[in-house]
């Protein structure tokens, strides 16, 4: 299940509510209120007055010809092959434009049309050159269109320069858009900081994308100042950066503010930062947020460098927190002991909602779950077994690497009572 793609979920707060266009969801499509708010209805029009790029000579003539007629007539003003996937499409709710080659001017045409039109809903536009030109584009389009709700322009390279367009654009929080995908684009820090100063008064997008960005641990302080103001993420994915201990404090920092008594403010539930290097020290800082964070349902923090020193201080967090239901570790340098730490201190809170933990370093790749595993131990599948065929068992195994001394801390944290070893408690 992939949880960055899921529905928006529902606002926490009146004052969320009140602000935020009316979602229902449905399988396929999301709607929007036609109606909108009257704040947007106003500052609409004192643009009514003032020209934008995207305003055309003969306006009238534009609001009156029908879709199709007025995309042909775009592409024809700026100079475009038109896109046949576009016109036989624009009636459907989801209009998938990735990889078709459009660059600015082609985004430009798209965007013209967009202005008028209330069907499609999402519009996925990754990896189209769109450059400066196209997000420009693209983001005067939402000024006027009120129905569109998602957003994907990542690979398309933006830098800079589109950073601060998009920023820009995010700082007037008078667009339906609650979706925004922005993975691949070659933000740096200085991208990081116009991004986060923007998100900070945000309170529209709920699920946001920057994966695969080259943020580093200048870009993680600015992400976590920004956590600790923004009121409307609810999904954020910043998988494949190069955030090490530094940004994994700030980020935590950030997440502490979703404690009591600012737990209202704070909205984050899922957060992918998978593919970093926050090593032991971030694991430090993620324990102590699990101890305090009651908003996060969800958390990858997939390939950190997390060694059983690790597990054991995101272990500690583990034995309080009453949210979390996802945990995924998987691809750290973790073993038997280190598994044993995080399972163990699930079992001993009562109130946790861990549905899922995924610590599969050795056990996905020698295809048997954990239970499985320590179950194949005991020739008659029992789940208690004598201590000293257990050790034994264990030592004799291939499938998952340990020494003795591991072997005698797994039997402490077990808990082997009258020379019997239950491990039935890992079910």
């Amino acid at each position: 299940m992939d949880y960055f793609d899921d529905e928006p979920l529902e606002s926490e707060t009146k004052d969320e509510t009140e602000t935020a266009p009316t979602l229902q969801n449905s399988d396929d499509t999301l709607y929007c209120e036609a109606e909108a708010p009257a704040s947007v209805e106003k500052e609409k029009t004192t643009r009514e007055n003032s020209e934008t790029d995207l305003e055309i000579e003969d306006t009238e003539k534009f609001l009156t010809i029908g879709q199709k007629e007025l995309y042909l007539e775009a592409c024809k003003l700026v100079g475009v092959v038109p896109a046949s996937y576009f016109i036989q499409n624009m009636e459907e709710s989801c209009m998938n434009l990735n990889h078709y080659g459009l660059g600015p001017k082609g985004t430009k045409a798209i965007a013209i049309t967009l202005v008028s039109n209330t069907t499609i809903l999402k519009l996925e536009l990754e990896d189209n050159s769109i450059m400066e030109e196209g997000v420009l584009s693209l983001m005067e389009m939402l000024h006027e269109n009120y129905y569109l709700q998602e957003l994907n322009m990542s690979d398309n390279d933006l830098g800079l320069e589109g950073a601060r367009i998009i920023s820009d654009f995010l700082q007037e929080n008078n667009s339906s858009l609650w979706k925004l995908k922005l993975s691949g684009n070659n933000f740096k820090e200085e991208s990081a900081a116009l991004l986060c100063q923007a998100l900070s008064s945000n309170y529209r997008i709920r699920s946001l994308n920057l994966s695969h960005n080259q943020f580093s641990d200048v870009g993680g302080e600015h992400l976590g100042q920004m956590l600790a103001l923004n009121v409307g993420l609810q999904s954020l994915n910043l998988s494949w950066n190069h955030f090490h201990i530094r940004a994994a404090v700030a980020l935590c920092n950030g997440l502490r503010c979703c404690s009591p008594p600012l737990e209202s403010n704070v909205t984050l539930k899922k957060l992918d930062v998978s593919m970093n290097g926050f090593g032991n020290e971030g694991a430090l800082a993620l324990g102590d947020v699990l101890r305090l964070n009651s908003c996060l349902v969800y958390i990858d923090i997939s390939r950190n460098g997390i060694t059983n020193e690790g597990a054991s201080r995101i272990s500690k967090g583990l034995e309080v927190n009453e949210s979390l239901q996802v945990l995924k570790l998987f691809l750290n340098p973790m073993s038997m002991e280190g598994a044993v730490f995080l399972i163990m201190s699930i079992k001993r809170n009562p109130k946790s909602r861990m549905e899922e933990l995924d610590i599969s370093n050795y056990t996905d790749q020698q295809k048997i779950p954990a239970v499985e595993f320590f179950k194949s131990l005991n020739p008659s599948g029992s789940m208690i077994m004598p201590v000293g065929d257990f050790r034994k068992a264990m030592i004799q195994q291939n499938k998952v690497p340990i020494n003795r001394y591991q072997v005698r801390e797994l039997l402490k944290k077990l808990g082997e009572k009258k020379g019997m070893v239950d491990f039935s408690s890992l079910i």
